[in-house]
C-alpha cells in the first residue's frame, strides 16, 4: 500500500533535493548514453559501415546491464566527486529505473528509452530503512535529516514502512511511502446487491439503477485559464528566471486540475460503494480510445484512473470488483436480449418487448447482467443477488419482485446527485 504526504523542506533542504535530482538525471543519461552506444556498435554490418562515424567498442565488451553499471558507480563516484552527495542506493534506484524502462521496452517492442531534459526528473527513491523514519510530525531521510510531514493520517498498526520515494511537483514538495504487513487479505465474492457501471463522454458515469452523473469536464473548466498562462509562457525567453517562473505557474494549474480530478474520482468511488455489494465495469482499454477523434475528452476524464481507484475502494470497503466483456454492451436489450442495430446518436431505446430506457442506462444494465451470469455460479440458488431497502436513493420495499431483476424503465423518481465538484 502506497500513502502520500505533502512535505514542508526548509530552504536548504529544497536546494540539496533540486541537486540530487540533477545528479540523478546526469546519472540516468550516462548511463543510457552507455547503453545506446553499445547497441549502435552492434548493429551495423562489418561490409557496410557509416562513412560519417560509427560507435566502436569491442567485441568481447558486456552489454550494460543493471548490475554491470551498478557495480561502476563507486568507479565513477572516483572520477566524479559530486556523485557521492548522494545516497548509495537513490544512484543505484536511478539505474535500476532505466532498465525497467528498458526491460518494459522489449516486452512491448516500443517505447525505448528517452534521455531526461531538464527538469523531467521529478523524483528519486529511498529503497529501504532499518528503522521507523516517522516521528512526530517530521521523517528522516538519509543525508537530508528531519523534514516536516503532514501526517495527515497515521500509518496502520502492524505495517513498516517500506520505501519512500521523493516528488516534487509545481505545488510543492510529496513523499509515497510504501508499507506493507505480512497479512492475508480475504477474497471478496459477488454478493448483495449488483451494480452495473457503464462510463462515457456525455455522462460520466451511469448505473443499472438509473443514476447519472452529468461530466465534470474538470480541463475544459480551466481551459481559459490555462490557455492564458501558456501563451504568457511562449513569450518569455527559454532558460530565464521569468521563463521559469511562468512555467511553474502552468504546472501548477496542470496540478490543481489533477487533484480536483482524483478527488472527485474518489468520492464518487465511496458513493458507488455505497450504492450496492458487487460493481461490475467494462473490459475496456481506455488508451485506444484516448487516440481517437475524441481523445482530450476521454483523457480529460481520467477513466482508466477512476476504474482503478473503484477497484481500490471497492477492496478497502469489503465490495466485490469485477470487470465484464464489453462487446455490444450498448447494442443490446437488457430485457429480452434482442440486439439492436443503431447508433450513437440515438439515445433512448426502445424494443419490442415493451423495454425503454436511457441508452446508458441500458448499457449499464446489460454489463450488470453479464456479471450475475459470469460470477453467480448456477447452482447457488443466489443467481441474482438479493437486493437492499435503499437503492442509489430510491426507496423501495425488501420484497419488491424487481428488484433482484432488470429494471424495466426509468426509476421512480430522480436519483439525488451528490455534490462532489466545484470550480473553486
Amino acid at each position: 500500500m502506497n500513502y502520500t504526504y505533502r512535505i514542508y523542506p526548509n530552504w536548504q533542504q529544497q536546494e540539496k533535493l533540486l541537486e540530487w535530482l540533477g545528479i540523478c538525471r546526469s546519472v540516468y543519461n550516462h548511463a543510457l548514453r552507455e547503453l545506446k552506444d553499445w547497441l549502435a556498435s552492434r548493429k551495423c554490418p562489418i561490409d557496410k559501415c557509416s562513412i560519417e562515424k560509427e560507435y566502436i567498442m569491442e567485441a568481447d565488451y558486456p552489454f550494460p546491464g543493471y548490475h554491470q553499471q551498478q557495480n561502476d558507480l563507486p568507479k565513477a563516484k572516483e572520477k566524479n566527486p559530486s556523485l557521492k552527495q548522494v545516497p548509495a542506493q537513490v544512484l543505484q534506484t536511478t539505474i535500476r529505473r532505466l532498465h525497467d524502462a528498458w526491460d518494459f521496452f522489449q516486452e512491448r517492442g516500443y517505447g525505448f528509452p528517452r534521455f531526461k531534459k531538464v527538469g523531467q526528473m521529478k523524483s528519486f527513491l529511498f529503497p529501504q530503512f532499518q528503522s521507523n523514519p516517522l516521528s512526530g510530525n517530521t521523517i528522516q531521510l538519509p543525508k537530508l535529516g528531519k523534514v516536516v510531514i503532514n501526517l495527515h493520517r497515521p500509518i496502520p498498526d502492524g505495517f513498516k514502512i517500506k520505501q519512500v520515494r521523493v516528488i516534487r511537483k509545481g505545488v510543492g514538495w510529496f513523499v509515497t511511502i510504501s508499507i506493507s504487513a505480512d497479512v492475508d487479505v480475504p477474497q471478496v465474492g459477488c454478493h448483495g446487491r449488483a451494480l452495473g457501471v457503464d462510463i462515457g463522454l456525455l455522462d460520466y458515469l451511469a448505473t443499472s439503477d438509473g443514476f447519472r452523473l452529468p461530466n465534470p469536464k474538470f480541463l475544459k473548466t480551466l481551459q481559459g485559464e490555462l490557455k492564458l498562462l501558456q501563451r504568457r509562457l511562449s513569450r518569455k525567453k527559454k532558460g530565464s528566471n521569468n521563463y521559469e517562473k511562468a512555467r511553474l505557474k502552468v504546472e501548477r494549474l496542470h496540478n490543481r486540475i489533477a487533484f480536483i480530478r482524483q478527488d472527485f474520482q474518489f468520492k464518487l468511488a465511496h458513493q458507488l460503494c455505497d450504492m450496492g455489494d458487487s460493481i461490475f465495469v467494462e473490459d475496456l482499454d481506455f488508451r485506444i480510445s484516448a487516440k481517437g477523434k475524441f481523445s482530450k475528452q476521454m483523457l480529460d476524464g481520467g477513466f482508466g484512473q477512476f476504474r482503478t481507484i473503484l477497484e481500490w475502494v471497492c477492496c478497502k470497503r469489503g465490495k466485490f470488483f469485477a470487470k465484464v466483456d464489453a462487446r455490444g454492451t450498448s447494442k443490446q436489450c437488457p430485457n429480452c436480449g434482442e440486439q439492436w442495430d443503431n447508433n450513437l446518436s440515438v439515445r433512448w431505446h426502445e424494443c419490442e418487448c415493451g423495454y425503454a430506457n436511457n441508452r446508458d442506462v441500458a448499457a449499464a444494465q446489460v454489463i450488470r447482467n453479464r456479471g450475475i451470469e459470469q460470477f453467480v455460479p448456477m447452482d447457488s440458488g443466489e443467481r441474482k443477488p438479493p437486493a437492499t431497502d435503499v437503492v442509489s436513493g430510491i426507496e423501495r420495499s425488501a420484497g419488491d419482485e424487481n428488484l433482484g431483476k432488470c429494471d424495466a424503465g426509468i426509476p421512480d423518481r430522480e436519483v439525488s446527485k451528490p455534490t462532489l465538484y466545484s470550480k473553486s
